[in-house]
């Protein structure tokens, strides 16, 4: 052989030692590059946000008891009342045709009433004499009283109609009173405004509303996918919107036995009973979010939700657990509740496997997944 093709083999061993050099170094940085962490034992809880706002658990609206026109108003919103107290006063406007027809009857019965009192007189006169019997003196007396109470009820009508009022009873109707102790939360109408009276076929105006403000519940709705998971009589923590970094303690008294469609997802209303704080003033109608415990589980093996990777085939959530000689070897999972950051492992890793920290997928992850 001569010198020439001897420096030319030197050199090719050389270059190939050297590559395998580069490419041992190469494959040595990859099994370095990924960073390990172990199972941990922690506290899951699974939460559920329902929103909703917090309302009076008394509240009342007053309506009229007559038709008529507003004549005064002596409150004002959020002026506490007690049961009893005068809110406004109705000018009743009546209709002209009933208070023609009330003053007829009156005219007609008191016309009966002077017949049947002159008849009573004169027959008086003669059972006294002896002249009739005992049993026909008290027919004619009897239909004397009567015509007596006919007036007095027509009367009454008459005034009712024009008035509001016979003025016989402790309060007139046209007397708007709080039929409970609280605050004024609203008074829709103003002087001058006609309302209508409740009746069968009309709910009739409302003039004011009252509540007790010491007492307010959470009314919210959640999802139907959770609403199975809830427990009546559990605690839950609401957030107002107006008053920031306060959470109230409330408790879990009302879960709807039907649900509502809205925007294609079923949706079921739930209460809660809220403690109140002395420091803070909630008005009727604050937005606010209810977190409600679904799930909790104590120091339980969990891994961070991160690690996982799914298997595009099966879809069973696996991850790559390091191996004695370096290598990472796929080890598929049974998991348990999720909190969204830790998740529960029931089967498939130990406390003290080290577990891959998945980085910007390379080549050989990719053909991982793919297999």
């Amino acid at each position: 052989m001569s010198k020439r093709a001897k420096i030319i083999l030197i050199v090719i061993a050389a270059l190939f030692i050297a590559a395998l050099i580069w490419f041992g170094k190469k494959n040595k940085k990859d099994i370095l590059e990924y960073e390990t962490e172990t199972p941990f034992r922690t506290t899951i809880i699974k939460k559920t946000v329902a929103t909703g706002k917090v309302t009076p658990l008394e509240e009342i609206e007053i309506k009229p008891q007559i038709t008529g026109i507003i004549d005064k108003i002596l409150m004002l919103e959020g002026e506490k009342v007690k049961k009893g107290d005068l809110i406004a006063t109705v000018r009743v406007v009546p209709n002209e045709q009933s208070l023609i027809s009330a003053k007829g009857r009156v005219d007609n019965i008191l016309i009966r009433l002077s017949n049947a009192s002159v008849s009573y007189k004169r027959n008086k006169s003669l059972f006294e004499k002896g002249v009739i019997s005992r049993a026909a003196y008290e027919g004619i007396e009897l239909t004397y009283d009567q015509a007596k109470q006919d007036l007095k009820n027509a009367k009454n009508d008459y005034l009712i109609i024009k008035k509001g009022s016979s003025g016989s009873g402790a309060s007139a109707n046209t007397n708007i009173l709080a039929q409970m102790s609280g605050t004024i939360l609203e008074i829709p109408v103003k002087e001058g405004d006609q309302v209508i009276q409740s009746n069968n076929f009309n709910a009739g105006t409302t003039i004011a509303s009252i509540a007790d403000m010491s007492k307010m519940i959470f009314e919210g709705k959640v999802d139907e996918s959770e609403v199975g998971k809830l427990i009546s009589g559990s605690d839950i923590e609401v957030s107002i919107g107006a008053i920031e970094g306060k959470k109230f303690p409330a408790r879990l008294n009302f879960i709807a036995p039907k649900g509502t469609e809205e925007n294609g997802a079923v949706q079921f209303k739930i209460k809660a009973d809220v403690s109140l704080d002395d420091k803070f003033f909630i008005r009727a109608g604050y937005s606010a979010n209810a977190d409600i415990v679904l799930e909790r589980k104590d120091s339980v093996l969990s891994i961070k939700e991160a690690l996982l990777k799914f298997d595009k085939k099966t879809e069973k959530p696996y991850v790559e657990v390091k191996m004695a000689d370096g290598n990472f070897e796929k080890k598929t999972l049974k998991l348990g509740t999720s909190d969204g950051v830790n998740v529960e492992i029931l089967e498939g890793v130990k406390a003290k496997d080290e577990i891959k920290v998945w980085n910007k997928a390379s080549n050989d992850d990719k053909k991982k997944d793919n297999d």
